[in-house]
């Protein structure tokens, strides 16, 4: 038996040493050579014309594939000819970049509030946790990806929440944006990383949308000013105007920069307050502006300011609604209040001070008050702010029903129930039965 001797047509690769690395014996693409541990190199020329001269243009990337490597040199050499200088590789971990990044945004007013500051450090220490360790210009997508999978599993088992997640990635990318630009990095280690899905996550339910019905107000304010007199005027406020606690606690009653005009009973919306004694000169959408009062309302704070600041220092102070030291009220004063009037009068679901802000906009609705004018009010900047922060009642479902039903109704308004014989009278809409 002859063996028939075949040819192997296909070419094994070629590698070449070049300084210490394995690389393709021809470029793959132009300027682009591959590297057998993997990754790409670039090398390439363009003339400089701040010298007239060539300049040498070279680069590893020991993750990114051919085309992404073609890009940055096509992007390197450009910039050359251009004029504009290009950064060296940088050798900065994550940890060192997103750190001073925070410390840069703090400094120049991107980020305001203590809340905000609290919130960045709080997610930075969550990020560093994962990729502190890995150089800025390192980190790639596939690790970035590999973290999102696990925190969705621990998502999947309730230790979680999805906006949580989606929290951290948002400043992830943040992050990542402003090393790339500073960088002038070839990838973005957030290219194409979605948030989590937060469809089946329910803030606020049927059941529990962390407001009051129109018919739970009027018995629950009246228990809370007979349980809680020193925070009814901050409670009865925060209702009829829907502004948030962050707002109503920096309010000042007196003082060079008075925000309650009390003989004409204007009220400025111009600060905000979330931890210690630091104050933000905006409010949390970052707007200044007036609230015009009605004479029941003024009524309210007047009574307050009479009778509701016993200390020597709650006097002195010129905040509307000061602690009992003087200074500003804690971040979250209203919870256990709100919480246990709502037990005494029994109502079973639960509720905090953000409540005031979602039953604002719901009395507003059944008020029959303008939109536009609801949120010169509340200071929601637009129409989807303003539902988010609201919750339909059953009974105004019923109402609108009602209503849709009285126009679908086709029965003539003379038909008696039942029909003059006493059988089935026409069906709304449709055509009385046919007799042989």
């Amino acid at each position: 038996m002859s063996m028939k001797k075949t040819d192997n047509t296909t070419k094994k690769k070629e590698w070449k040493l070049v300084r210490g690395t394995w690389l393709s014996a021809k470029p793959v693409l132009p300027g682009v050579w591959e590297r057998k541990e993997g990754g790409h190199v670039v090398r390439g020329r363009a003339k400089d014309p701040a010298t007239g001269k060539l300049r040498d243009i070279a680069r590893v990337f020991p993750t990114s594939d051919a085309a992404t490597a073609l890009k940055w040199l096509t992007e390197e050499q450009q910039r050359v000819r251009d004029g504009v200088a290009s950064p060296k590789s940088p050798s900065v971990r994550f940890s060192e970049f997103a750190a001073s990044l925070f410390e840069h945004k703090v400094n120049v007013g991107d980020i305001r509030s203590a809340m905000g500051r609290n919130k960045w450090h709080y997610t930075l220490l969550r990020l560093i946790e994962a990729f502190g360790d890995h150089f800025i210009d390192r980190l790639h997508v596939s690790h970035v990806e590999a973290w999102r999978a696990e925190q969705a599993t621990r998502v999947a088992r309730g230790e979680l929440a999805p906006t949580t997640v989606n929290g951290y990635l948002a400043i992830l990318r943040v992050v990542m944006k402003a090393a790339r630009r500073k960088y002038q990095l070839a990838h973005d280690a957030m290219d194409g990383v979605e948030n989590l899905d937060t469809s089946e996550h329910e803030t606020y339910t049927e059941e529990e949308p962390n407001a009051l019905e129109p018919s739970e107000v009027a018995p629950f304010v009246a228990k809370f000013r007979e349980l809680y007199p020193q925070h009814f005027a901050m409670l009865y406020l925060g209702l009829v105007t829907g502004l948030r606690p962050s707002t109503l606690r920096p309010i000042r009653r007196r003082g060079c920069e008075c925000d309650v005009v009390w003989d004409t009973g204007r009220l400025y919306v111009r600060r905000s307050h979330s931890l210690g004694d630091e104050v933000m000169r905006t409010t949390k959408q970052k707007r200044r502006y007036s609230i015009d009062l009605p004479p029941e309302a003024m009524e309210v704070l007047r009574w307050h300011v009479a009778t509701q600041l016993t200390t020597p220092e709650q006097e002195d102070s010129d905040l509307l609604f000061p602690a009992v030291t003087g200074g500003f009220r804690t971040q979250k004063v209203l919870n256990v209040p709100i919480a246990e009037v709502a037990t005494e009068i029994g109502i079973t679901k639960h509720l905090t001070q953000r409540a005031l802000r979602r039953t604002f906009n719901d009395l507003a609705r059944a008020a029959q008050v303008n939109d536009l004018v609801t949120r010169s009010i509340s200071g929601h900047l637009t129409e989807a702010m303003q539902r988010h922060y609201s919750s339909v009642n059953s009974a105004e479902q019923r109402e609108a029903l009602a209503k849709v039903i009285r126009l679908v109704d086709a029965r003539p308004a003379t038909a008696k129930p039942g029909g003059e014989d006493g059988g089935e009278g026409p069906r709304a809409g449709g055509e009385e039965s046919k007799t042989g």
